[in-house]
């Protein structure tokens, strides 16, 4: 019997019901499932599971050559709890003969919601009308409705695509960019493709699901804020690097568009003295999209699943895995 073992999630009564329903679920898959929580993380404790372990579930911390320099030839397989994989050195990874997955697509729903949730919220400005009511002297500000807005998503993938499917029913115009076009799925949600420009200069809300790297990195900056509708909103549940948070802050303090939200940052947890704290027009939750009880099942399960596929030989799903040419270091 395979050995997996979890470090994802925390010691708690809804984690211990998630890991323990996890268990049996791997058990029908003939997998041993073992919890161990990292919280706070603890990397030597890490290491020595791993090397007691045939594959890992990881979570955001960071996986390179100081980790995998370390491991024994057990541990075959990394699966990423979730869809980022910025901070896994996949080239350490491949050299090491690991194979490093995702659960693609497990969130999907939990996050397109949370965007959602956000674009709402910061459009009818309720940080400020929160502020308003604990003042005592209400004062009435006026918001904007998504409802028949011009709506732009960055990255259509599997929360993308899940965006567009609950939008549906807002009519909206919906457009996406990139660089790999699911065209089915777009014709499927009445979405339509198009380029950063007009998605920077035309959409009154803007959510963003790209992937983090060299190319997307400050992707958003002073002059991308300087090209947005002033009743523009801005979401971002995807990676906190992608937005420059300076020019960001600027953007909001001078009213170059409405309003944000945001569920990731540069730094995380996000010091509690940042500028953006203190705005009235921006909505800011602790990197929770993911955060269900639906998603964070069906992210174990796809874990248990990879797991089962990648040790009974199976081809991994579309996306899944990062680094195919592990197999030509395997040892």
């Amino acid at each position: 019997m395979k050995k997996f073992v979890s470090f994802f999630g925390e010691r708690s009564p809804l984690f211990e019901e998630l890991n323990e329903k996890t268990k049996q679920y791997a058990k029908s898959k003939g997998i041993e499932y073992v919890w161990v929580p990292q919280t706070p993380y603890n990397v030597n404790e890490v290491i020595e599971n791993l090397n007691d372990s045939d594959a890992g579930m990881i979570d955001v911390e960071p996986y390179d050559e100081k980790i995998f320099g370390r491991m024994n030839n057990r541990c075959k397989l990394l699966v990423r709890f979730g869809v980022g994989f910025d901070k896994v050195d996949l080239s350490a990874a491949t050299a090491h003969g690991i194979c490093v997955a995702r659960t693609t697509g497990a969130n999907k729903t939990g996050v397109a919601d949370m965007a959602l949730m956000l674009m709402m919220a910061a459009g009818r400005q309720v940080m400020i009308n929160r502020k308003t009511v604990e003042s005592g002297v209400w004062v009435k500000n006026i918001g904007s409705e998504l409802i028949g807005k011009k709506v732009g998503i960055l990255g259509f993938g599997n929360i993308g695509i899940t965006l567009a499917k609950l939008l549906t029913g807002f009519g909206c115009e919906v457009v996406a960019y990139d660089v790999c076009q699911n065209e089915e799925a777009a014709k499927a949600y009445n979405v339509r493709f198009t380029d950063l420009e007009e998605i920077f200069t035309t959409c009154d809300a803007i959510s963003v699901h790209l992937p983090y790297n060299r190319e997307t990195d400050h992707l958003i900056d002073e002059s991308v804020f300087c090209k947005m509708k002033k009743n523009a909103v801005l979401v971002c549940t995807a990676r906190g690097n992608i937005i420059d948070e300076d020019a960001l802050y600027d953007a909001l303090v001078n009213r170059k568009i409405a309003a944000a939200g945001l569920d990731v940052y540069a730094k995380e947890p996000l010091p509690v003295d940042s500028k953006l704290i203190g705005l009235d027009n921006i909505v800011l939750t602790p990197h929770v999209s993911s955060q269900t009880y639906e998603s964070i099942w069906y992210t174990y399960r796809k874990g248990v699943d990879i797991v089962a596929d990648f040790f009974a030989g199976k081809e991994l799903g579309r996306g899944d895995l990062l680094n195919p040419d592990y197999i030509e270091h395997v040892k």
